[in-house]
């Protein structure tokens, strides 16, 4: 393990944001986390992964820890539930290919989404009509002040809607380690009614699909729709799907009647912030050297050379459009630093 100095960190967030850091070091175990934790307490410290839900608007005056924690293990498996294993420092859509081609069932709608699996419960990341929670068993995080591993529960972690009790009580308190996973070992759940997956599958010309090929027409739908990062920097969506009351979405209806909504609980609705980005006009638009994308309203994307500065200005912009138009407020999904 070795601190270096002045490093850029483009290579770190997949936005490519071209900032630095005073220091930077990448930890492999939970004792040199542990290390870099407790030297020089009065310094400044932040803990990075996949680096795909992070906006750098700024020199970061600090240090920044790289957790590189690896492993993925089995660690029982009977009848049809199987509990799994990932460090916190596995990227999450090759952990997700790696249960698909030992046969277990749970997550295949969740692949191709970018980071690691460590900042996957904070998200509670989901996709397709399927969210973490629905498979997560514990995890493990390190308490940043007493040093201590404690362990997790689905009710301790207060999952919501793209929110966890990480992201907001825990927030900076605690680095997760590593997640457990209850999937099935056979009969698995195929769930296809949510988005195309469907007309996706037709397209395939598979009738009876398997986990790996739901999978697949998953993988199809989010190139089509997304950029990779390694050409376009982005982080994936921006921003959250509002949750509005049904009174709410019913005045909506009045004057947008074709507005789109999904039921998600007691007298509330979800309805798609790309609909409402894309009906104010942003969709494609481009702003010097980034913008929005052209194929997913979502996605706001540095073309080369960007400032973080200039993505949130842009999406403040947006911000402000859509509860002007629609009376509703656009929440981001990504952490500005």
């Amino acid at each position: 393990m070795k601190i270096f100095e002045n490093v850029s960190l483009k290579d770190y967030n997949t936005f490519n944001i071209d900032v630095k850091a005073d220091f930077f070091v990448s930890v492999s175990t939970i004792e040199e986390l542990k290390y870099c934790l407790s030297t020089k307490p009065e310094q400044n410290k932040i803990i990075i992964g996949g680096g795909s839900n992070i906006l750098f608007t700024k020199p970061f005056k600090g240090l920044v820890i790289h957790l590189n924690l690896k492993g993925i293990n089995i660690i029982s498996k009977n009848n049809n539930q199987a509990i799994v294993n990932a460090a916190a420092g596995e990227n999450w859509h090759n952990f997700v290919s790696w249960t698909l081609s030992e046969d277990l069932g749970g997550l295949e709608n969740l692949s191709y989404i970018p980071g690691n699996v460590g900042t996957a419960p904070i998200q509670n990341i989901g996709a397709y009509g399927v969210e973490l929670k629905d498979h997560f068993h514990k995890l493990t995080a390190l308490n940043v002040e007493t040093l201590v591993l404690e362990t997790f529960h689905a009710v301790d972690c207060k999952f919501g809607y793209r929110d966890s009790i990480f992201k907001n009580v825990f927030k900076g308190k605690y680095i997760i380690c590593e997640v457990s996973f209850k999937l099935t070992a056979e009969n698995h759940q195929i769930r296809t009614n949510y988005g195309s997956i469907g007309d996706e599958l037709e397209k395939m010309e598979v009738n009876a699909p398997t986990i790996q090929e739901v999978s697949r027409a998953v993988i199809q739908i989010r190139k089509s729709k997304l950029p990779d990062p390694k050409k376009i920097g982005n982080s994936g969506s921006f921003f959250k799907n509002p949750i509005i009351s049904c009174s709410k979405y019913k005045l909506l209806l009045k004057n947008f009647p074709e507005l789109p909504s999904y039921p998600y609980a007691t007298n509330k609705v979800k309805i798609p912030a790309a609909w409402l980005i894309e009906k104010a006009g942003f969709k494609g638009k481009t702003f010097e050297n980034y913008g929005v994308h052209k194929k997913q309203a979502l996605v706001l994307v540095n073309y080369g050379n960007a400032k973080g500065a200039d993505i949130l200005r842009l999406s403040k912009l947006i911000q402000l459009t859509i509860f002007k138009i629609f009376e509703v407020k656009l929440e981001t999904e990504v952490n500005i630093l």
